[in-house]
């Protein structure tokens, strides 16, 4: 994915996300380890956190088409490296 064109938006113009895929099965470990992560950044980045709520949807009989919209969002991501939440430590002043 280093080398994808990077996507301006985290879901494709004109596309639902909560489309059922119809087509191929994917390989189930695969698209869990990516969605996973996925579901881990996006503590930090709320602009995917809907996407990834219903992509993780499909954890157990991902398609073709799942995967797809998986690699959208990681195209996205490339495309917005800046974005997201930064938490800093602040030091506790005492009484």
């Amino acid at each position: 994915m280093m080398t994808c064109r990077p996507a301006g938006t985290p879901l494709e113009k004109g596309k639902k996300v909560e489309e059922n895929g119809d087509d191929a099965p994917m390989e189930k470990e695969r698209y869990q380890r990516l969605v996973e992560k996925l579901i881990y950044l996006s503590l930090t980045r709320p602009d995917i956190a809907y996407l990834i709520t219903v992509t993780s949807q499909h954890m157990h009989s991902p398609t073709q088409r799942h995967m797809r919209n998986v690699h959208h969002v990681l195209r996205y991501l490339k495309e917005t490296p800046g974005k997201g939440l930064m938490f800093k430590k602040t030091e506790k002043k005492g009484n």
